[in-house]
C-alpha cells in the first residue's frame, strides 16, 4: 500500500472533476486529481446553461470568466429547415427564472480555468497522467497511474474515488457498466468558423438550432468572432454517404438557407471533427468508495447543452457528500443513493426531452408558441436547465408532450416537412468561394 492517504481520488479534469476537486479541497480534503492529457485541448460542448451560474458563483469563477473574455449568453432560437427565421426565447422569461444569463465558451479555454482553480484552491493536480488500473479494498481504493512524460507506473491510494474521466469511464469500464441507447446512435460533424454573421445586441449571443428532416444543425458564437457550428445525424446514415467530415459538413450547411445565409462571408479556421455521439447509461452511478459523474455517469444527444450542465451538477453533489462521508462513513450508503436517484431523475427528464426533439411534432408545436397555462415558460425554463423542476414546472412539460403527442394526429399547429428550400444561386455561389 502506498505511503501517503489521499482523501478523494479524482479521475478526469474536466468540469466535472476540476469542481469536484475545488469545493473538496476547499473543505480541507487532501484530494488528487488525475488528468490524461494537457490542457488546454480542444473540446466540444460550449454553450452553457444558465442553471449552472449558481455553482459558478459558489466556486468563484465569474470574473475569471469575464477575463478571459467569455460571451454572455441570453437565450436561443429554434427554427425548422423549411422556415426562414425562427422563434427565439430568452432566459429571463424562464418560468421562475433566477439567471437571465449564462456563457458561451470555448471549451479549451473553459475547462483550463476550471482545471487551474481547482490547483489554486489546493487540490493536487497531475496532468498527462493515465489511470492504467484500479483496485478495491475494504477501506480503500488503489489507482495504478503513468505519467505520459516518465513512464514509470505509480500507485495512489485514496478512501474514496470519484471517476470523472469522461467516456472512457475507468469505472465503467472496470465494472461494465455501460448501456447504449440504441435510438440514439448519433454522429456530430463541427467546426469553428471565423467571419459568420451575427445580429445586434444580445440576440448575438444566442444559441441556433435548426432541425431538419434527418439531421438537426447548431450555431453557437464564441469569443473573438469565432462560432462553432455542427450537423447530428444518425451515424449509419453518415457512413453511407462515403465522405470525408469536411466535404459532408460544407455540403450539409450550403444546404440550409437559414444558416447559409449567415455564412456568405465565413471561413473554417479548423478541421472538422467527427464524434460518435453515442448516448448511453451506466447502469451504478455509485459503489463501496466509487461515485461516477459527468460523461462518466452518462451521456444524452447534445442537442440541448446538457453535457456541462450535468457534469457541475454531479460534481457538487459528489463533493459535498463526500466531504460528509469522509467524517461519517454511515452515512455513505443513504446519500449515495440519494445522489443516484437525483442523477437518474435529471437523465430520464432530458431523456424525454431530446426523445420528442426527435419527433417532427416538437419542432411544429415549439414554432407555434401559445401563452396558454404558462407552458412555453415552463418549456424555456428546462431549455434554461431547470430539469428536475418543480411540480409546477413538471405538470406543464406534462402538458406540452401531451400537445406534442397530439400533433401527431391532428394538426393543432401548422405542419412543417422539415425539409431546406434550394439555396439561391448566389448563396450557393459565396459559400463555394468561401
Amino acid at each position: 500500500m502506498p505511503d501517503a492517504l489521499y482523501d478523494v481520488a479524482i479521475i478526469g479534469g474536466g468540469p466535472a472533476g476540476s469542481t469536484a476537486a475545488t469545493f473538496l479541497a476547499r473543505a480541507g480534503r487532501r484530494v488528487v486529481l488525475c488528468e490524461r492529457e494537457k490542457f488546454p485541448r480542444f473540446h466540444i460542448g460550449e454553450s452553457l446553461l444558465p442553471v449552472s451560474m449558481k455553482t459558478f458563483s459558489r466556486l468563484g469563477v465569474h470574473e475569471k470568466f469575464e477575463r478571459a473574455g467569455f460571451l454572455k449568453k441570453y437565450g436561443g432560437e429554434m427554427t425548422s429547415a423549411c422556415c426562414e427565421e425562427g422563434v427565439k426565447f430568452y432566459f429571463k422569461d424562464g418560468y421562475r427564472s433566477q439567471s437571465e444569463s449564462s456563457y458561451q465558451v470555448p471549451r479549451a479555454e473553459f475547462d483550463k480555468v476550471l482545471l487551474d482553480h481547482a490547483a489554486e484552491n489546493g487540490a493536487e493536480v497531475r496532468e498527462q497522467t493515465i489511470v492504467k488500473r484500479i483496485e478495491f479494498f475494504r477501506d480503500r481504493v488503489e489507482l495504478e497511474v503513468v505519467q505520459s512524460s516518465l513512464g514509470a507506473p505509480e500507485k495512489i491510494a485514496a478512501r474514496y474515488v470519484i471517476d470523472a474521466s469522461g467516456r472512457h469511464s475507468v469505472i465503467g469500464n472496470h465494472f461494465r457498466l455501460k448501456e447504449t441507447y440504441p435510438h440514439l446512435r448519433k454522429i456530430s460533424i463541427f467546426a469553428h468558423y471565423e467571419g459568420v454573421e451575427l445580429e445586434e445586441g444580445r440576440d448575438a449571443s444566442l444559441t441556433r438550432q435548426v432541425r431538419a428532416a434527418d439531421r438537426w444543425f447548431w450555431y453557437v458564437p464564441l469569443p473573438n468572432d469565432r462560432s462553432s457550428i455542427g450537423v447530428v445525424l444518425d451515424a449509419e446514415l453518415y457512413r453511407q454517404t462515403k465522405k470525408s467530415p469536411e466535404q459532408f459538413l460544407e455540403e450539409s450547411l450550403a444546404e440550409q438557407p437559414f444558416l447559409a445565409r449567415r455564412m456568405t462571408g465565413a471561413r473554417r479556421v479548423t478541421p472538422a471533427y467527427a464524434s460518435a455521439d453515442f448516448s448511453y447509461r451506466l447502469a451504478q452511478l455509485t459503489g463501496e468508495r466509487w461515485m461516477l459523474a459527468g460523461d462518466a455517469a452518462g451521456f444524452i444527444d447534445p442537442v440541448f447543452s446538457s453535457g456541462v450542465f450535468l457534469a457541475l451538477l454531479a460534481a457538487e453533489q459528489a463533493a459535498d457528500i463526500l466531504d460528509i462521508v469522509l467524517d461519517y462513513p454511515r452515512k455513505a450508503r443513504r446519500l449515495f443513493a440519494r445522489y443516484e436517484r437525483l442523477l437518474r431523475r435529471v437523465m430520464k427528464g432530458y431523456l424525454r426531452f431530446v426523445d420528442a426533439w426527435y419527433s417532427k411534432e416538437f419542432i411544429e408545436v415549439f414554432l407555434y408558441p401559445q401563452d396558454v397555462l404558462q407552458i412555453p415558460p415552463a418549456v424555456n425554463a428546462v431549455l434554461g436547465g431547470n430539469i428536475s423542476g418543480s411540480f409546477a414546472i413538471r405538470w406543464r412539460m406534462a402538458a406540452f408532450y401531451f400537445i406534442v403527442w397530439l400533433q401527431r394526429y391532428f394538426p393543432l399547429c401548422p405542419r412543417h416537412t422539415l425539409v431546406a428550400p434550394k439555396a439561391t444561386e448566389q448563396e450557393a455561389a459565396l459559400r463555394s468561394a468561401a
